[in-house]
């Protein structure tokens, strides 16, 4: 059974960005492991806003989130401890 989550909607926009300009990390992961359910036929979602926060990737049906961190997170750590 899927989860949903309440989200901010301001942040919408701001997800839309990031799901058109990937990483070169995040759009090899996609491509190769979550596009097309091609991870044991699991849907995924690319940049979902949760709460207050932009997640990389998330899966419903898991409840699973999937964050690559990279050169875009360094300086952001404070941050990103949030999210857990």
């Amino acid at each position: 059974m899927a989860k949903y989550f309440p989200y901010n909607s301001k942040l919408k926009p701001q997800a839309r960005r990031m799901r058109n300009n990937p990483t070169a990390a995040e759009k090899r992961f996609w491509y190769e492991v979550l596009r097309n359910k091609k991870f044991f036929n699991f849907n995924f979602l690319r940049q979902k806003v949760i709460l207050n926060y932009i997640v990389d990737f998330y899966c419903s049906e898991l409840m699973l989130v999937i964050e690559l961190d990279g050169e875009t997170h360094l300086g952001n750590e404070t941050y990103d401890k949030k999210k857990n």
